[in-house]
């Protein structure tokens, strides 16, 4: 079993393709008042997790909630792509104005499994170019280096989606 260590208090921000497993990978390993999901914040907007016209609202609660969870030092996961370097920028940018680290974990999983995670959805299927468009900023980030640069303390990368099945998170505090 492969295990990571999360500083706990910090942010940790998921990022993969839309259909990467971002929203079952957090559910899995955080408790649901730790997770801030743009897709909750549309639904709770529109009533539909999908409606992309609610986006820049949502995300504008998102954020809000995230500035208010790390001012009084609580771990919180971001699920959203994050796959711009402009949406990761912000993010480390809160963080360091809360003095918390930024753990970065990237769900690169190979394109064909994105494409079948994405396909299988019960909810929300995104359209195949658009996912194809998230692979492509992911990847461009992680074989530029500009991931690593961006100031996350730590990046954990997972390019096999079996061993996501066997991770354990151990918190470590602060």
């Amino acid at each position: 079993m492969r295990r990571i260590e999360i500083p706990d208090p910090s942010m940790v921000v998921l990022i993969g393709a839309a259909g990467s497993g971002k929203s079952t990978f957090a559910a899995a390993h955080f408790e649901a008042d730790e997770i801030l999901s743009s897709d909750a914040y549309r639904r709770m907007l529109t009533g539909d997790a999908a409606d992309q016209r609610a986006s820049g609202l949502a995300f504008r609660r998102l954020h809000e909630e995230l500035s208010r969870r790390l001012a009084r030092s609580r771990l919180t996961v971001v699920d959203a792509t994050n796959v711009t370097p402009h949406a990761r920028r912000v993010l480390v940018g809160r963080a360091r104005d809360a003095d918390l680290p930024a753990v970065a974990i990237v769900l690169d999983l190979p394109t064909e499994v994105v494409h079948a995670r994405n396909r299988g959805r019960v909810e929300r299927i995104v359209p195949e170019d658009v996912v194809d468009r998230h692979l492509a900023a992911l990847r461009d980030a992680i074989a530029s280096g500009r991931l690593d640069a961006e100031g996350f303390a730590v990046v954990h990368r997972f390019t096999d989606g079996t061993v996501l099945d066997d991770l354990r998170i151990v918190r470590r505090r602060g």
